[in-house]
């Protein structure tokens, strides 16, 4: 618990009004800039006309692409080589975590110029990324991946013979996350939810880790505690944007959000994630909804698979403390902690309307092919290695 190494992480801007320090991050750079941003929710954003009149104060010039959907190789290639003949100073992504992860990928390929697929993990020759990448900023919009502080980007490929695979790299690190909740009050109730049933979910799964330490148990509780003050109600109120508390809960939202992004990327992640990626490689489902609506089940076969194999495993503790945390309250042994937990995060999923896996197309006949293809670096970092039979349970429960 005390030997831990950290990777690199960015300079951290945090706080109400912070994006109107983004003109002058930039002016740190250079002139020529390329922002990255969602399709929709920049036109949105508290500050965005008097972002881009500041950037033309400072005489600076740039380019602007649009994220529609989860980033796809095609889409990183497609806009690297567009782009091929200019010169960048700074990459600025601005949106959710497909428009982090997308301007991510372009800030470190607009240098080497090769396709994305040469370095994705578990497909094609899975080259050594060397560098350089343009300096990258991040800018967060929604309260979920934490994608501003981690070094991979995720890449989607969807069909029959799809996948979801990182180009990872710690030159990939944005130089800053900027992270204002004030950037969350457009967002409506569907990705609050979604968004900070991920964030859970992160934290969770990282807490619990069998790569855990000191350091990432102590951002992991704080984010919690946070998920627990803030999630549900402003779920309730996202549609009060002048609510004073709905501006708090935001704050809350958003730090957690990033505590989650800095403790996965440093310690992994478990079960729910493993899953995650061959679900949203096959199916249309997005990344938080399947989080979301796979945290209760996920967290009640861990502990029962433990219990049954290794029950000296650290991780039955921390998972009675995380009872106790979002509980709000002590329990008599482990196991009234352990059922208290998984029927909080039950109701949590049904309060929050999480659609169950059916609705996007997945059916008993499609489960095989997803536990197969289950077994990436996330499920390698589950507190207890996970047979497929349990696997199986823990994605009919949701089904």
């Amino acid at each position: 618990m005390f030997e831990f190494s950290i990777a690199r992480l960015p300079r951290i801007e945090f706080g109400s009004g912070v994006f109107n320090k983004l003109p002058a991050i930039l002016a740190g750079y250079g002139t020529h800039v390329l922002l990255v941003t969602g399709a929709h929710s920049y036109r949105k954003l508290p500050g965005w006309q008097s972002f881009t009149e500041q950037l033309k104060l400072q005489g600076m010039c740039w380019e602007h692409r649009i994220v529609t959907h989860e980033p796809s190789p095609e889409l990183i290639d497609t806009t690297v080589n567009a782009l091929s003949d200019r010169a960048f100073d700074v990459v600025v992504g601005i949106g959710g975590g497909s428009a982090l992860d997308a301007a991510k990928a372009i800030a470190g390929l607009l240098k080497v110029q090769r396709t994305v697929m040469d370095y994705l993990e578990g497909v094609g020759p899975e080259l050594s990324y060397a560098g350089p990448a343009v300096p990258l900023i991040a800018v967060p919009t929604t309260a979920g991946t934490g994608s501003e502080a981690t070094k991979n980007a995720v890449l989607s490929v969807q069909g029959e013979n799809g996948f979801k695979k990182s180009f990872r790299h710690e030159k990939l690190v944005a130089e800053y996350a900027v992270v204002d909740p004030e950037l969350l009050a457009g967002c409506p109730s569907d990705v609050i939810a979604a968004n900070g049933m991920d964030a859970l979910t992160q934290l969770l799964e990282s807490y619990v880790s069998t790569k855990s330490n000191a350091f990432t148990d102590a951002l992991a509780v704080s984010g919690l505690q946070a998920v627990r003050d803030a999630l549900v109600p402003l779920y309730r109120l996202c549609n009060q944007q002048n609510n004073g508390t709905a501006k708090t809960y935001r704050e809350k939202m958003a730090y957690a959000a990033l505590l989650s992004g800095i403790t996965l990327a440093q310690v992994g992640l478990g079960s729910v994630h493993g899953v995650a990626s061959p679900l949203g490689a096959f199916y249309p489902i997005p990344h938080g909804i399947v989080c979301g609506t796979l945290v209760a089940s996920a967290t009640r076969i861990n502990i029962e698979s433990m219990r049954d194999r290794t029950p000296d495993n650290v991780a039955l503790e921390k998972y009675a403390h995380v009872a106790e945390i979002l509980c709000r309250k002590s329990f008599h042994d482990p196991d009234s902690a352990h059922t208290a937990l998984v029927q909080l995060l039950s109701d949590w999923t049904q309060e929050l309307e999480l659609p169950r896996l059916s609705r996007f197309g997945l059916s008993e006949a499609g489960l095989d092919k997803v536990i197969v293809h289950s077994r990436g670096s996330s499920m390698k970092t589950n507190p207890v290695v996970l047979t497929d039979p349990e696997i199986r349970r823990l994605l009919m429960a949701r089904l």
